[in-house]
């Protein structure tokens, strides 16, 4: 008996078989040639070193290991400075929304990754039927002797299930996982940039202290030789012009104070906004700004860069999903089989739904289609995937691209700002000189006034100046701890999804 069931069934399923392989050859035949925009991998070769503009062939070869690696707290070893980090880092609500985003595309997965299991369903079903009596059916339920109203009642498990052939579902998912991927570099990419733009808007809060502190100094040394110019001027041995060029400069600073306070509390409300917390004093010690610079940033090897840049890391990870998309769009030109079954109780009567095995009740098919006629909303699904996967490719190599570029133009600032500090510095000793030796000149009429305006104004203007060297100094490295990916590892060596949940770990399987 068993033999002959065997001998039944063979043949049925090697014709479905057959129908499966016949309708996969005619369906491979028909996907749409990509010879017009053909897909390709990207380019992630980048030079050796970093050194090979002339501007920059003159720096010291950089070690082995980036400064990028290091942990935020470690490059940013001001206290106040790591603390306004450390609380933007929990409260700001760009942070806090991309971690909801975060939230979205997790769910996104197991969405995803429930597609390919069977679905089983519960049910109970309730109803009743009257069939015309001059219809086949009434008048043999009419000979039969079942009643006009029938009654239907039942209740039992329903299940699908489409089965992954051609692992369309799976690499969707996939392509999921890569995507909560990119979102958590996106996010990481995130602190990063706010990292860098307090700490870059923390020094220019220290510059202004300084700028102020400065000319405060000047106009009180300003308006004492205003006094001076007075006296002069009644003693005869000055003129009305003199003392109103005088005062004119006081009033110019003056007002000049007023700007840089301004200025200031800007400062200091953009960077209790980053903080995520309303407008108020933020603490700092301004004398930290005059200290000596911390040690040079590492920059690494070039290759580096695309373990330690986050932003490189999700064009990395969007690539690898646009390349899964073009698998699942080239998926619907294959067949697909689904198989549908059900089993319960069915009765017209409820005191016989649950009798068994009379009221039993089941079923079972399996579904084999593929698209025949009028394929053009596949077909254009299947090209516009391989764009995006192209374009991803093009995307990840602009970013390659700019990082090298970024960490190059920032070593040649950080070498030329250091050169122009060090003129500016000795320009301003040269000119703080200049304003005692103008002032003995001036009073043994050796000098006019304007000569002593002007040598005071380039000696404040030389100060400010070297303030504001010192700051971009201060950017640039922090600019360059950004550009080489670092601020956003807790750890030296920490993995960037740290926080990635278990279901979310890629798997390689085929």
């Amino acid at each position: 008996m068993a033999r002959e069931s065997i001998r039944r069934t063979t043949p049925r399923a090697l014709t479905c078989a057959g129908l499966l392989l016949c309708a996969s050859a005619f369906a491979l035949g028909c996907v749409p040639s990509l010879d017009q925009n053909p897909p390709r991998d990207p380019v992630r070769d980048v030079p050796p070193s970093y050194d090979t503009a002339p501007t920059t062939a003159s720096l010291p070869s950089p070690p082995a290991q980036s400064s990028g690696q290091a942990e935020w707290h470690r490059f940013f070893a001001d206290p106040d400075l790591q603390a306004l980090v450390e609380t933007a880092r929990a409260n700001n609500q760009e942070l806090n929304i991309q971690l909801q985003d975060l939230i979205v595309a997790e769910n996104r997965i197991r969405w995803r990754r429930g597609e390919y299991f069977p679905k089983v369903e519960a049910g109970v079903d309730a109803g009743i039927e009257k069939v015309g009596e001059h219809t086949s059916q009434g008048v043999s339920d009419e000979r039969h002797g079942v009643a006009e109203n029938l009654q239907d009642y039942a209740f039992g498990l329903m299940a699908s299930w489409e089965i992954d052939i051609w692992r369309k579902l799976r690499n969707a998912t996939d392509a999921a996982r890569h995507r909560y991927l990119s979102s958590v570099e996106g996010r990481n990419f995130m602190i990063t940039q706010l990292a860098a733009e307090i700490a870059n808007a923390y020094y220019e809060l220290l510059a202004l202290d300084n700028q102020i502190e400065v000319l405060k100094r000047n106009i009180r040394i300003q308006q004492d030789a205003l006094q001076v110019v007075e006296f002069q001027k009644e003693a005869a041995r000055a003129t009305r012009l003199a003392v109103q060029r005088f005062e004119a400069e006081v009033l110019k600073n003056q007002s000049r104070q007023f700007e840089l306070e301004q200025r200031r509390i800007e400062t200091e409300n953009l960077i209790n906004f980053l903080v995520g917390r309303f407008p108020q004093p933020v603490a700092r010690h301004p004398q930290k700004f005059r200290e000596p610079l911390p040690a040079a940033v590492q920059t690494g090897v070039p290759p580096e860069l695309l373990d330690n840049r986050p932003d490189l890391r999700q064009a990395e990870q969007e690539l690898a999903a646009a390349e899964l998309d073009v698998q699942v769009a080239k998926a619907e030109f294959y067949p697909k089989l689904s198989i549908a079954a059900g089993v319960g109780f069915e009765a017209f009567n409820l005191k016989h739904l649950v009798m068994a095995p009379e009221s039993l009740a089941y079923n079972a098919a399996a579904n084999l289609a593929m698209p025949i006629i009028n394929r053009e909303a596949i077909k254009a699904e299947y090209l516009s995937a391989n764009a995006e996967q192209i374009r991803a490719v093009i995307n990840y190599e602009r970013a390659i691209l700019r990082a090298f570029t970024e960490v190059a133009n920032l070593l040649a600032m950080i070498d030329n700002l250091q050169k122009s500090y060090d003129l500016q510095s000795r320009q301003v000793d040269v000119l703080k000189d200049s304003i005692d030796v103008s002032g003995i000149l001036f009073q043994s009429a050796r000098a006019d006034y304007m000569e002593v305006l002007l040598t005071r104004r380039d000696a404040l203007d030389a100060e400010m100046e070297l303030i504001e060297t010192r700051r971009r100094q201060l950017g640039a490295m922090v600019d360059m701890y950004q550009a080489l990916g670092g601020g956003w590892r807790q750890e030296p060596a920490a993995d960037s999804a740290e926080d990635r949940p278990a279901d979310v770990t890629m798997t390689t399987s085929s």
